[in-house]
């Protein structure tokens, strides 16, 4: 039988050097290409390493990353990030995901992609220039999209959710994309809440206690944010390639603003701004939060499935309601009144040992 052999790669000519030219002669998939930097930080909390030829790549990572400190022990995760050719920005596209098991993979096109390995930890992106030339897409797609998903796989469970604290007391804020949850964070943390993050935690498998740990250190809005918070016209609008405008904003550099990476959670709340003739807190299905929430848990080995799947149904002991408003100011009176009625019994677990920090 005549053995198979790999066809060899073509290389872009912009990077055909002589020692690429000759390390292809041997190295047909370019498992061996050389990846001269690296950097070692800290995706909530937990260590990755990164080895890349790029310093667009190591750049756009400590924006992700570069603030969380290292909270857990566990080994790191390994993230390898080779770019090679020139590309055509005009013809990136949001990546489609497949997975199977242990395996998943993110192809926005033949020359960008990423292939995570969630049991092991390791995961490995090639990229063309075009693709960091936009630094949100490369970070959302191909730096932190491969991170997470090995995290979640390993230790934690994938929240939708919004996250702040008031008076010692965690409060997720739940629902489908456009339900408001960033901008009702937003307005809580500018009350004197504590922010944890925005749209997206992850509740930690390990911990019997319902704790889960955000991105504290930026907000993204959708570009009519602006017309609830004047503020925001200041900041750069951004141009998604999935076609969405955006604006990103560090909440360093909002001093009055108390962020948090780490908080317990006693409510989760549902938000209406549909039946909203009656502002009101009502109680809401939790059959209905196991299911939306459970959406979520839709890739991996089936352990992993079921361990969050039961770190799930611990987040669920935590009081469930929906909010009917229709404006934020009602919303947050809303939410006040309630948390503070809930505060004359002792919280599950008071923020005072929460790693904090106070921007400004």
């Amino acid at each position: 039988m005549t053995q198979k052999r790999h066809r060899v790669i073509p290389i872009p000519e912009e990077v055909a050097t002589p020692e690429v030219v000759a390390a292809a002669s041997y190295d047909p998939v370019l498992c061996k290409m050389k990846m001269p930097l690296h950097a070692v930080l800290y995706p909530l909390g937990f260590a990755l390493e990164i080895t890349t030829n790029s310093s667009e790549v190591i750049a756009g990572a400590r924006e992700s990353w570069g603030h969380f400190p290292r909270v857990f022990a566990e080994r790191p995760l390994q993230l390898r990030v080779a770019v090679m050719g020139a590309g055509n920005k005009a013809q990136l596209s949001a990546p489609a995901y497949r997975a199977w098991l242990n395996l998943m993979i993110a192809v926005a096109d033949a020359e960008n992609f990423t292939v995570c390995d969630l049991r092991s930890g390791v995961a490995f992106s090639w990229l063309t220039q075009a693709a960091l030339a936009d630094r949100l897409y490369l970070r959302y797609y191909f730096l932190e999209g491969p991170a997470l998903s090995m995290l979640q796989h390993q230790y934690l469970v994938p929240v939708h959710a919004a996250c702040v604290n008031f008076a010692g007391r965690g409060v997720l804020l739940c629902g489908d994309s456009g339900a408001g949850k960033s901008s009702l964070a937003y307005a809580c943390a500018r009350r004197g809440w504590t922010f944890i993050a925005d749209d997206t935690i992850s509740l930690i498998r390990a911990q019997r206690e319902r704790r889960v740990i955000g991105n504290p250190y930026r907000i993204r809005f959708r570009e009519a944010g602006v017309e609830l918070f004047p503020e925001l016209s200041k900041y750069q609008v951004v141009q998604r390639v999935s076609g969405d405008r955006a604006i990103e904003l560090s909440t360093a550099t909002v001093p009055e603003i108390t962020t948090a990476f780490m908080s317990p959670v006693d409510y989760v709340v549902f938000l209406n701004r549909r039946d909203c003739n009656s502002p009101d807190v009502v109680p809401f299905s939790k059959q209905k939060s196991f299911s939306w929430f459970k959406k979520e848990i839709c890739y991996g080995e089936e352990d992993a499935r079921q361990a969050q799947v039961a770190s799930l149904q611990r987040l669920l002991t935590a009081e469930i309601i929906e909010l009917r408003y229709s404006d934020l100011s009602t919303a947050v009176n809303l939410l006040e009144a309630h948390v503070l009625d809930g505060a004359l019994r002792p919280p599950a677990e008071s923020t005072a040992s929460l790693p904090r920090e106070e921007n400004g």
